[in-house]
């Protein structure tokens, strides 16, 4: 043990000797070398910071909503009446927004179908909202560009609220009644009063979901707790009364001890009864905890509702059952069952894996493949863990995997493609089950670009990409690899959009990546890697244009290729 502890350190510290020669000596020797070989006039991916975004999870109704989804030559422009809404630019937006109190402005691109879906709806609200003094606004993100870098548009649309030119995200769901009702509660008093058994019976019949406090008094400490409590929670509406008759019509036992709150929903737990102390914090961790049904069919609609679920200080833990419609009848009742078990701990998500609008690129995403029943946990955080119950679905399997994954017994479950049977290009093939081996192989410096296929940027890069790596392929220290995001994953591989190019020093992979952020040249990315590479290397330059090698000349094979890689590219570059 004493003898392998001592060669670790040996071999630790001559890799940070090597990589300290390696910043000291390589920076002034690519600053000499003559690259012009490198140079292209392909190259013109020289932008690092464009890139496509991929889904999140936590807003999968902007699914697919990228830049690249949509035709533009196709796109016609929505017949909607938008007289109500403000066309800001670069020019009038600040001075815009300050002087007027409450702006909700959309961030859009003309183009994108998630844009035009909102449109009508965005309209119809900025109507209804003029007479409260709330400015519906839009900004074309792809003309006014400054606006896009200043708010860091990522995404269509994205909607921002705000007050007294100080913004926030608007993360509701894209109608124009969640619109209004969003508004009207960070705008409005939070929550309304029910004097009538009429107003009470409307209201009951009209909406979803209620939370109804009987109070003492319409004004006070307790309606200012009640308020407070409204403003935390942007899809669920807050009433009060002090009417034994309105009490009882909402359940409550018009002599039971005041205040006392109810959360009515029209699902199959329909009532649910407050009995914490009558504080903010208590009554939105309620209503939180009780405001989704036991079991949320998934839609994209509803995706909001579920995945940013907005309890303070919790991380966000869902067990999601993928079944076809068939399948559903049996098996949700089975998950719902279960679910009653987990009340306040996990969100349970039934996701109909044959719908091809919905289940389908939600199952993709998560990497569940086929038709047979599948229960995912998921840690819905930065990690974004996954975890796959590998049993039938049943009331038991479920109770046990939820427990076990309540206490960190599972391992998580990472997507990968099939390892390829061939890996002899000069960009190596980089994938869930074979990460460790490449990209974490000690003795190596790899530079990874994380991809997705349908990505322009990528598309671009790829190229220049390959250009380099063959160029390096006769440096054995040096590895050019790539993997597909879109379904492979591993923990040390975290993207932020597409193309992500991190780089794993050789000696040195026990810490997080390097994230390249240089433009995307053959020229900035071999410096790039002279610069961070903890294991010195250097490339001759090409001498001249050679002729195609005869027959005659090909007897070594691809052993000989690769003794001098300035031989056999001298005209590739």
């Amino acid at each position: 043990m004493r003898t392998f502890l001592l060669l670790s350190l040996t071999t630790l510290l001559l890799f940070s000797s090597l990589s300290l020669i390696s910043s000291t000596v390589t920076d002034a020797d690519a600053d000499d070398e003559d690259l012009t070989f490198l140079q292209d006039s392909d190259d013109t991916t020289s932008d690092h910071h464009h890139h496509y975004d991929y889904p999140d999870p936590e807003n999968f109704q902007d699914y697919g909503a990228d830049l690249g989804d949509f035709d533009h030559d196709e796109y016609k422009s929505p017949e909607i009446d938008d007289k109500d809404v403000v066309v800001l630019k670069n020019n009038n937006f600040s001075d815009f927004v300050k002087s007027n109190r409450f702006v909700l402005v959309e961030f859009y691109a003309p183009w994108c179908g998630h844009c035009q879906e909102l449109a009508p709806h965005y309209a119809e609200a900025a109507t209804v909202l003029k007479g409260e003094n709330v400015i519906l606004a839009k900004v074309d993100a792809t003309e006014e560009s400054e606006l896009g870098t200043v708010y860091e548009i990522e995404g269509f649309p994205t909607i921002y609220f705000f007050v007294d030119g100080v913004h926030k995200p608007y993360k509701g769901l894209r109608t124009k009644d969640a619109i209004v009702n969003w508004i009207k509660k960070k705008t409005g008093p939070g929550i309304y009063n029910i004097t009538s058994l009429d107003d009470a019976e409307r209201i009951l019949t009209s909406e979803s979901k209620i939370v109804l406090a009987f109070i003492n008094s319409l004004v006070g400490p307790e309606s200012d707790e009640l308020a407070a409590a409204s403003r935390l929670e942007d899809d669920v509406n807050f009433y009060q009364t002090v009417n034994p008759d309105v009490a009882k019509l909402f359940h409550i036992d018009p002599n039971v001890k005041r205040p006392a709150l109810v959360l009515i929903k029209k699902e199959d737990e329909k009532l649910n009864h407050f009995d914490g102390q009558f504080a903010k914090s208590e009554i939105e961790k309620f209503v939180t905890t009780n405001k989704l049904p036991l079991v949320t069919v998934f839609t994209m609609e509803g995706a909001p509702e579920i995945f940013e679920n907005p309890t303070k200080n919790q991380v966000f833990i869902y067990l999601l059952l993928f079944a076809t419609s068939n399948d559903s009848e049996k098996l949700i009742p089975v998950f719902r069952e279960a679910a009653k078990n987990f009340k306040g701990k996990l969100i349970f998500v039934y996701v109909e894996s044959d719908n091809e609008e919905v289940g389908k690129p939600v199952s993709e995403y998560f990497g569940i493949g086929g038709d047979a029943p599948k229960v995912l946990a998921y840690t819905g955080n930065e990690d974004g863990q996954k975890f796959v119950l590998n049993g039938e679905v049943t009331f038991d399997n479920i109770k046990v995997f939820g427990e076990n994954f309540l206490e960190g017994k599972l391992k998580p479950y990472l997507k990968s493609d099939p390892v390829p049977e061939s890996n002899d290009g000069d960009v190596k093939i980089v994938v869930g089950s074979n990460f460790d081996e490449i990209v974490l192989d000690e003795s190596k410096d790899v530079l990874l670009e994380i991809y997705a296929p349908w990505c322009g940027h990528c598309q671009a890069l790829e190229p220049i990409y390959n250009k380099l790596a063959k160029h390096l392929r006769g440096i054995e220290s040096i590895v050019i690899a790539k993997m597909d995001g879109t379904t492979n994953e591993h923990p040390r591989a975290k993207a932020d959009g597409f193309p992500t190019l991190l780089f794993f020093p050789a000696g040195d992979k026990s810490f997080s990546p390097i994230t390249v952020e240089t433009d995307r040249t053959a020229v900035a990315l071999y410096k790039f890697l002279k610069k961070n590479a903890s294991i010195p290397f250097k490339l001759q330059k090409p001498t001249s244009t050679s002729k195609p090698p005869s027959s005659d000349a090909k007897e070594s094979g691809d052993s000989k290729e690769r003794q001098s890689s300035s031989e056999d590219v001298k005209d590739e570059l």
